[in-house]
């Protein structure tokens, strides 16, 4: 089920505007005693939830997005930056020039709209790249 199905059923708009949540039983007492912990209401703490998560959500797509623009062979420059790959590693994985390497890490942190591989990383860090680790030719 997505998010978005999900959050259809448990939003329901109220008459002044607001929206009120359904929630199971064991979701409720989880949100209270986070709210417990962290001093402050339960609604305030649902709001600050929901709008984390819808927040994340948008990153997660926007991510897509950007991934989709790649070329083939930029998703494996991208997958082995990813997988901690140094540039001449990339290099020698792909059977191509460290300087070919340069051109593709340049254009994926364009069309990210990142600055360093270090961001790449941080930005597709819940993403599972060991598919692509099996995938991709091995150094000798």
């Amino acid at each position: 089920m997505t998010l978005w199905y999900r959050l259809r059923h448990v939003l329901t708009p109220a008459d002044n505007g607001h929206l009120t949540f359904k929630m199971d039983v064991e979701h409720l007492r989880e949100l209270r005693g986070l709210a417990k912990q962290e001093g402050v209401p339960v609604e305030q703490l649902a709001a600050e939830l929901l709008v984390f998560a819808l927040g994340h959500r948008q990153l997660a797509e926007a991510n897509l997005t950007h991934w989709r623009t790649l070329s083939p062979r930029e998703q494996q420059v991208a997958a082995l930056i990813c997988l901690n790959c140094t540039n001449r590693q990339i290099a020698a994985r792909l059977v191509i020039s460290p300087e070919t390497v340069k051109t593709h890490v340049r254009n994926i942190l364009h069309k990210f709209g990142l600055h360093s591989k270090v961001e790449m990383r941080q930005a597709l860090a819940d993403w599972d790249f060991s598919a692509w680790e099996e995938a991709l030719p091995q150094v000798r």
